[in-house]
This record gives C-alpha cells, structure tokens and sequence, in this order.
C-alpha cells in the first residue's frame, strides 16, 4: 500500500476495504460508493471537492488518505497537431503520453504509458534505453487519460475518442495495474468507455497473452511484431528470444479463439532489412491463422541507433505484395516526429 508518511493512497483501496475503513471512523459504508464515484467516474483529487459528503468526513478523508497526483511537466505542440505531455508523478519520476488527433476522420487518440522507462531493450526504442524504473499504478494511467482528453476538449472541442497503450513500458509487464486502469476507465463507475475503443499493445509475452483471454478481456490487443522471422526478430527484439514466434501465434490463436477480440500487427518498416519480398511472404504467412490488421509504421529516428526508414517507394511496394497476398494493411504516417512524439520515441528527452 502506497503511503506518504502516515497517510495511505485511498485509490489503492478495494472498495471493502474502505466500506470497514468509513465504518470504523463512524461513517456509513454508503459512502464509500460515493467517494469511488468522485474518484473514478469524476476524476477527482481534491477531497474538500466531495460536495455531498459532510465536513467531518472530508476532514477525516484529509487526515488519513491521499490522491496522488499527477502534474504538467511540459507540453510540446507538433506541427501536425500531435500534443505530448511530459508529466510528473509523485514521487518525481517523469512519464509522457500523446495526443493524436486526426480531426478529419472524427478520431482522437491518447498514447499511455504503463512504465517509467521500459526493460525490454528492443533495438530501435529510445524508451528501452532508459531501463525499467518502475511500473505505474492504475490510478496514473487512469490520471493520462483524464488529463488529456482535458486537453483533447481544450485544443479541439472534441472527447477522446480512443486510448492505446503504447507509451513507455510494457502494459502485460505490470499486468495487474493495467487491467486495473482499464477496469476504471470502463466501468459505469468510472468514465464508461467501451474496451471496443481500446488497444493494448504488448511486445509479445506468449503466458501474459494467454492470461488475458482466460481473463476474458474485451479491449483489442496489438503485437508489436517489426519482423516476419525468428533470426531478424532477434536481433532487434530480445524478447523473442523467450518468446518465439510459433510460441506467440499459438498464444494469439487461443486469445482471438477465446475472446473474439480484435488483432492487429505493428510492423515498422526498415530500409534493407524487413522490407523485401521475403519478409512480406512471411508476414503473411503469419495473417492466415486468424484475423488480423497490419500497420505498417514509419521508423522514427533515435540517438545512437543506425536503423535508417524505409523509403517512400519500398514501403509502398513492400505494403502492395501484402495486399496481394491477401493481408488486410494500413500504412501510418508518423505524427509528431518533430517533437519526439512519434513511435519509440519517448525517452522524457529535454
């Protein structure tokens, strides 16, 4: 349990829990309920804000609880209408989070992140660099996507329309936390948004995988996949060293089986090494087994990493013998490279 000297983070509170925490102090278990409510379905910090609860129990919540919370550290606009937000936790550590707006298709998109830092150390990720700090709670995953959809309404009068996780860190790394933040953004007792609209994106965790469709989740799940064989796979993703493609698809099949939930493949295009005809007929080997979306991803430019973006030419060839190969794609243009907000680029640079 999360403490600040002698107070205690309320959000990390299961519901019982605080029901035998109120009665103790002399207060009905009711108003637990609706302290949850200003919390999740709200999204508030501020206990003296709980209009409908008496001054005693405001004061008593003051006493012994805290909210956590987090703050702007910096904001970044891009050229492309692409907003990043570096924010600051409580204890200090420093995370970042997108706003993806594409006004003419009625789409905007919030990028979380899960992890300060990340310890999978693919090759092309500036967020691998940084090492694992440590995982969020749910409550500051939960806390990006209040504050940017604030920030959605602000610049373009528009809600959020969709949330991905695929910020800093590995969402099926801090498992639990995870679902939790989703549970809360889903909930009717939080902010009632259908999982239809979110995606979770994992770098490939086979056990973790299978864990959420026992776990009968109902959001989308990407796999971030950037190479159609084991050997390339490799190289840029030590990951699939442990997890090895046919280890991954048998986990995906009985996922999809399970759940019927939408898949989807993140590819980034490099130049030379997984754009060629070769690569393409092994993507779309990996298609048959069940339904599945490509994106194909612009490779956005880190320090220290010699990978170089497919050219405009190759990545429309290499995406062109998918679709004659019967794979269902989509080329995404990167937004916000001009402010390091694009794919496997967060890295909290100054």
């Amino acid at each position: 349990m999360t403490a600040v000297g002698t107070k205690i983070d309320i959000r990390q509170l299961s519901k019982k829990e605080l029901e035998d925490d109120l009665i103790g102090m002399g207060e009905p278990k009711f108003r637990a309920k609706q302290i949850l409510e200003w919390m999740w379905k709200k999204g508030v910090t501020d206990f003296d804000a709980m209009t409908n609860l008496s001054k005693s129990l405001r004061e008593k919540l003051l006493e012994n609880y805290f909210i956590p919370t987090i703050s702007l550290d910096k904001l970044q606009n891009s050229s492309d209408g692409t907003i990043k937000s570096r924010f600051k936790l409580q204890d200090g550590s420093l995370i970042e989070s997108v706003l993806i707006p594409v006004p003419e298709h009625d789409r905007f998109t919030v990028c979380v992140s899960t992890q300060v830092g990340c310890s999978l150390t693919c090759k092309f990720c500036a967020t691998g660099q940084m090492g694992r700090i440590r995982n969020l709670d749910a409550g500051e995953i939960y806390d990006q996507v209040v504050a940017v959809n604030q920030q959605c309404l602000d610049n373009y009068q528009h809600p959020l329309t969709n949330i991905v996780y695929m910020g800093m860190g590995e969402p099926l790394l801090t498992y639990k936390n995870t679902l939790e933040s989703i549970h809360w953004i889903t909930s009717p007792e939080g902010l009632g948004w259908s999982p239809k609209r979110i995606t979770v994106s994992t770098a490939g965790i086979a056990k973790m995988i299978r864990k959420l469709a026992d776990d009968k989740v109902k959001f989308n799940l990407a796999l971030s996949l950037h190479a159609a064989d084991d050997a390339k796979r490799d190289t840029i993703m030590p990951i699939n060293e442990q997890n090895s493609l046919g280890v991954l698809m048998d986990a995906l099949e009985y996922f999809y089986k399970t759940t019927g939930n939408r898949i989807s493949y993140e590819y980034i295009a490099f130049q030379g090494f997984n754009d060629n005809v070769e690569d393409a007929v092994n993507l779309a080997k990996l298609c048959k087994r069940f339904p599945v979306r490509v994106n194909i991803i612009e490779y956005n430019p880190i320090d220290g990493v010699s990978f170089e973006k497919s050219d405009e030419n190759r990545l429309d060839k290499f995406a062109a013998h998918l679709t004659r190969l019967g794979v269902t794609v989509t080329v995404r243009r990167s937004r916000g490279k001009d402010i390091d907000a694009a794919c496997g680029q967060l890295a909290n640079k100054v």
